[in-house]
């Protein structure tokens, strides 16, 4: 049920093997469980002397936004909550400037070496928009803290924190943002968002459902709703999501050595030597789905961090999550991604590989 149900697992040694898998997350219609879980993440935090909120290396809008949201929640449990951010990318430029004129948020933003100092047997870590231990910004401060708290909605994979206290893992949920603004509603009957907390929140979800198109539900318009009412800027939200003309080209350099293979899929190999953000490469695989006839699309490219990352995208007929996780990576149904430490032609000869056995095994579907 944390990948979404529709699977069978099957463990073979130290690695599982996965069936099935065709159908989306179904949203669940009752609220029950976030008020439950609103409410034990709020004791929680009242017997905890200081929270560490940790997102993923290479944060982006959905892991920010989040963040703030649980940062909102400390501070409502009249806690010192500290947001932990290291290396900064150029996808959270813009909404870290604006983080910054914040003074009541800026000063909560601490380094991950800070964080070492900070975290102790009394801490509580909330993780937010990601599960895997070898993924957040710095591992070292979970070894540090005695409790940690999960809040994703990714699909559970084979690395998984063993021994979190408390797990809000929700596949079918569009952003960690649509989560914790969930959790917010029942954490206090009285909250009050200010109108840029409640801004970043809106941002993320905006990021993760391209603007609403992709992976949305009643929730995601209930949780867009509640912010919109705290005052959430739209406009500052398209603001933030726009990109320079340098960005703009390198995603269409990308894009130009695009070809079909299948019939179905898009597969875009950028040039050798030249590197390009994550989030570029991202949004590069996002722009090949607009494509008629395309149900997924693949783009390899080299990374600024080195080693080469494969965004992996598609509309809901294909699994690309199954596809990435046979390279070592891993993600959603509908938006998938891994790093490989080889070339470029060896990571496209890797995965046209992987597409051609899943192909001959019944269809890419499964």
């Amino acid at each position: 049920l944390g990948r979404g149900g529709d699977q069978a697992a099957v463990k073979r040694g130290e690695r599982m093997v996965l069936y099935g898998g065709r159908s989306n997350a179904v949203e669940k219609r009752t609220r029950v469980r976030a008020r439950v879980i609103s409410h034990a993440l709020r004791d929680l935090m009242r017997a905890s002397d200081k929270i560490l909120i940790m997102g993923h290396r290479m944060p982006d809008m959905d892991a920010v936004g989040a963040a703030i949201g649980v940062l909102k929640m400390a501070q409502i449990a009249k806690k010192d909550g500290y947001i932990v951010l290291g290396e900064e990318n150029p996808g959270i430029a813009r909404l870290m400037a604006e983080v910054r004129r914040q003074e009541s948020l800026a000063k909560w933003i601490i380094s991950p070496e800070q964080a070492m100092q900070i975290a102790g047997d009394r801490s509580l870590v909330v993780l937010v928009d990601t599960h895997k231990p070898s993924m957040v910004e710095e591992p070292k401060v979970l070894e540090l803290a005695s409790r940690v708290v999960i809040v994703d909605h990714h699909r559970r994979g084979e690395e998984f924190l063993r021994d979190a206290m408390l797990v809000y893992l929700e596949p079918y949920a569009s952003s960690t943002c649509e989560l914790v603004t969930e959790l917010l509603q029942y954490f206090d009957e009285n909250v009050v968002l200010q109108p840029f907390e409640a801004t970043a929140l809106l941002a993320g979800i905006s990021v993760d459902t391209k603007s609403f198109s992709l992976r949305t539900g009643a929730r995601t318009f209930e949780a867009a709703s509640f912010l919109r009412r705290h005052g959430a800027d739209m406009s500052l939200v398209q603001n933030m999501l726009k990109e320079d003309l340098d960005h703009f080209r390198g995603k269409m350099e990308i894009i130009r050595g695009a070809y079909v293979h299948q019939d179905r899929i898009a597969i875009a190999r950028a040039e050798p030597g030249r590197k390009y953000p994550q989030l570029l490469i991202a949004q590069a695989a996002d722009a090949l789905l607009g494509i008629s006839n395309i149900q997924a699309s693949f783009v390899i490219a080299e990374r600024l961090d080195g080693g080469v990352g494969i965004s992996a995208r598609s509309l809901g007929q294909m699994n690309v999550q199954v596809i990435m996780e046979r390279l070592g990576g891993g993600g959603h149904l509908t938006n998938a991604a891994v790093r490989l430490d080889v070339p470029v032609e060896e990571a496209e000869m890797l995965l046209l590989g992987v597409l051609e056995e899943i192909s001959e095994k019944k269809g890419l579907s499964e």
